[in-house]
């Protein structure tokens, strides 16, 4: 509280004098807030603010935040405010957009409440390209938790390293995965030695929010046209020759295989495509960011088809009418 009380000091030329608040003086507030918190009492304009500052940021989440702050507020009758030391720019974002009052001192003392909103210097701890969408890794997590939801597997059920061996990918790649979900605040991670994954929204608010933010990409990297698919390879039917089997669309002339791109660029390596070119042939293959076999599992479709959500994802730019209405159809079924 001392850097936070030279802030107000140096930046409003008010002095104020942070107090602790008794755990006694809250009444019924749960005791897990008192644990997650420092609370203090300060006067600032004449309104009297409780800060709270998160004893741990490891696990912060904005919308978990959201719903402590509604029981401090019945608890104390007071303006709360977030104190914190540090601040990334996508968690500054969300909470001006849910408006909560947020202190980060010597950097931005954001008080929609007071209507006071001064930001002095931002330094973005973790840069991320503009164009800021989940790891391909990531996004396969995020579908399999989806459309595995009534499967006896489950992912929210298992460790880490279990999550790894289920779906090919190493630890590390894993971690990054998970970790690229949590900077997104799509899951919360539980447990210590053995951790698990949460997803922190039910399906269709998930896949909404998702939608909403722009964080999907289209699985596939290239598409490649070949005169003979490869041998002794399961493909699953994709695009076009995948769409009859989960809407009313009519399949086209041309098929479609997705692989997986390591998959795919051993074969290239070994010359054992024939004919590859990007125009034409009996084939097309699309070169996918993830396994597709992988992700389908248990899916029980008598046609090895690639899952729905990616099939989506897929054809997710496109302006036929037809197309649209037969991805309305997939979203309906797999998501509400």
């Amino acid at each position: 509280m001392y850097q936070l009380r030279n802030y107000i000091q140096d930046t409003l030329g008010i002095e104020v004098q942070p107090k602790p608040i008794p755990k006694q003086r809250m009444g019924n507030l749960p005791m897990y807030i008192c644990e997650t918190y420092k609370l203090n009492e300060v006067v600032l304009f004449n309104h009297r603010l409780l800060l709270a500052e998160p004893k741990y940021t490891d696990d912060f989440s904005i919308m978990q935040t959201g719903k402590h702050f509604d029981l401090l507020k019945k608890a104390s009758d007071k303006k709360v405010v977030l104190v914190l030391p540090e601040i990334t720019s996508i968690v500054r974002k969300r909470l001006i957009e849910k408006g909560i009052n947020f202190i980060v001192p010597g950097k931005q003392l954001y008080l929609p409440d007071l209507l006071l909103d001064l930001k002095e210097s931002f330094t973005n701890l973790r840069a991320r390209p503009k164009k800021e969408t989940l790891l391909p890794s990531a996004q396969f997590l995020l579908i399999y938790h989806i459309i595995h939801r009534n499967n006896s597997w489950k992912l929210e059920e298992h460790s880490f390293k279990e999550i790894a061996r289920k779906t090919g990918y190493t630890a590390m790649a894993i971690t990054k995965a998970v970790d690229d979900l949590k900077y997104y605040e799509l899951i919360d991670v539980i447990g210590e030695k053995e951790k698990n994954i949460q997803f922190r929204l039910e399906r269709n608010e998930l896949w909404t929010d998702l939608e909403k933010r722009e964080l999907l990409v289209n699985p596939v990297l290239k598409r490649v046209f070949v005169d003979e698919k490869p041998k002794d390879i399961l493909m699953l039917h994709c695009y076009a020759s995948a769409l009859p089997e989960y809407t009313d669309m009519n399949p086209e002339r041309q098929e479609y295989f997705a692989i997986e791109k390591k998959v795919f660029y051993k074969l290239q390596k070994t010359n054992t495509l024939i004919n590859p070119n990007e125009d034409e042939g009996r084939y097309c293959l699309e070169i996918w960011k993830y396994s597709p076999k992988i992700l389908v599992g248990e899916l029980p479709n008598d046609t090895p088809v690639v899952d729905p959500l990616s099939l989506y994802l897929s054809y997710k730019n496109s302006q036929d009418e037809r197309v649209e209405m037969a991805l309305e159809q997939i979203i309906e079924r797999y998501i509400w």
